[in-house]
């Protein structure tokens, strides 16, 4: 008896090995597969990089993303949540239904070549700050090699990879959760460019857009000043008043600007003006109340000015919901397979452009992998939608040198280096792995799935969207009058 019960011990480590070693097999498949495309996703993201288009604008990026994934076997499905840059591409059936986000709009002001001192790019206006030309190939890429698993029979599911467009202020994310796009899934993986590789369970501030657009009476400025009514005054009434009301705000608001149209010339009264706010807070509910006191300082200014105030509401994104479940399997995935190291030409890139920056950690950081748990960074996306509907966690990888902040030029030139690639090779392969684990681990995803519940508790998700509102596609064009 005793001799039969050491068999059956002894055949069930033999089986538990051999079926390690298998899912360690296809690991290695998942890793080789990114590896071999490696010359084409890079391709695909310097394209974009090269591109750079604004939001709800990304029409080619957007199309080259679709035609990867479709000739990798998936069907696509474009202009979804009626946006015409927004798509899916979804590839094999059945639960669980596995979502990867994928981003690819630039942003303003920040054009700039791949060199370590700003260097605009003729003929550019945009750059990727962000590196969103990295998060949409590196998804793509990762769900190409699952596509491969799904088709040979050792994944069962559903993959659907999220073409997301107007991240940075359009919030397009956001009117995809609203067109119920997330409903089916089960979890939801994303990841982001940074100067660190990091993963953890974070949060970030709410946020809501808007344009105040003034209208007022043009005049001669000195000649007959005072049968002018200046738009430009009520703009600047509006941002003195919002400066003060700072003051009296809860810690750790934030509101900022930028004046998009002030007037064409000094010796005409501006007759259109318009500033474009942005107001955050960690906490939904409090900013909904921020944001009618934001108006009120427009409105007075209207009033003290004689012009029309034109309000337009661009939408907001809620704070993140984080999921521990699902980031301790993306964090084992990223300490097992960060290979991050510079060569000589890119370590001389690195201390050119540590030179213009504050106090940068050492280039070594790069072998790090933190883990950040609890409290909130200090930026908004309208991730956050996502993860109020569906679990989701996300993780960021070093595609920058290290210090180097998002939204500067500084990003954008490493953004078309090979650090960037080594970076977004990284996050592929941690996305493909950390899908290949939930794919084949129910039990997790339940256990994801009751801890988003126990976060939501008893907060019903709603948009920060007006009652019909459509996506903004027009946000980044230029001021109306």
């Amino acid at each position: 008896m005793g001799s039969c019960l050491m068999l059956a011990k002894a055949i069930a480590v033999v089986v538990s090995l051999l079926y390690v070693s298998s899912l360690w097999a296809q690991k290695e498949a998942l890793i080789q597969s990114i590896d071999g495309r490696g010359e084409q996703t890079w391709r695909a993201a310097k394209q974009i990089w090269e591109w750079a288009e604004p939001g709800y604008q990304e029409k080619r990026s957007a199309q080259l993303l679709s035609k990867m994934l479709k000739s990798a076997g998936f069907t696509i499905q474009s202009g979804v949540a009626g946006i015409p840059t927004a798509f899916t591409a979804t590839i094999g059936q059945g639960k669980p239904v596995i979502g990867i986000l994928g981003e690819y709009d630039a942003l303003p002001g920040l054009s700039q070549e791949a060199v370590p001192f700003r260097r605009v790019r003729q003929g550019a206006t945009y750059g990727h700050g962000c590196g969103h030309h990295l998060f949409g190939v590196a998804s793509a890429s990762a769900c190409m090699a699952l596509a491969e698993q799904i088709r040979g029979g050792k994944i069962k599911g559903t993959l659907r990879y999220y073409g997301c467009p107007a991240e940075e202020g359009g919030a397009a994310k956001v009117f995809m959760v609203r067109a119920g796009l997330f409903d089916d899934c089960d979890v939801v993986l994303h990841w982001h460019p940074g100067s660190r590789n990091s993963a953890g369970s974070r949060s970030c501030l709410a946020r809501m857009a808007v344009k105040f657009r003034f209208h007022g009476k043009s005049a001669h400025a000195a000649g007959s000043p005072e049968k002018g009514r200046s738009a430009l005054d009520a703009v600047e009434l509006t941002n003195h008043a919002a400066q003060l009301l700072r003051e009296h705000c809860p810690d750790f608001t934030r509101i900022h600007h930028v004046i998009t149209d002030g007037g064409g010339a000094p010796n005409v009264v501006p007759d259109f003006a318009e500033v474009y706010y942005y107001i955050r807070h960690p906490e939904a509910d409090i900013l909904k109340q921020l944001y009618p006191r934001l108006v009120k300082c427009a409105q007075g200014a209207a009033i003290a000015t004689e012009t029309k105030l034109e309000t337009v509401y661009l939408g907001g994104t809620m704070p993140l919901l984080p999921n521990n479940t699902i980031s301790e399997v993306i964090h084992r995935n990223l300490a097992k397979w960060n290979d991050l190291k510079y060569d000589d030409e890119e370590r001389q890139f690195a201390i050119r452009i540590q030179n213009t920056l504050t106090s940068p950690p050492p280039l070594d950081s790069i072998a790090k992998v933190d883990f950040v748990s609890g409290g909130f960074g200090k930026g908004s996306t309208d991730v956050g939608d996502v993860s109020w509907v569906v679990p989701t966690a996300g993780f960021s990888t070093a595609c920058w040198v290290p210090g180097t902040p998002a939204h500067s030029w500084q990003a954008v030139a490493a953004g078309g280096t090979t650090i960037a690639r080594k970076g977004m090779q990284l996050a592929a392969k941690v996305l493909a792995t950390s899908a290949y684990d939930l794919f084949l681990d129910a039990k997790t995803i339940e256990n994801a799935k009751a801890e988003h519940r126990r976060r939501v508790g008893g907060n019903r998700y709603q948009p920060l969207l007006e009652k019909d509102q459509k996506p903004p596609l027009d946000y980044r064009d230029p001021p109306r009058r």
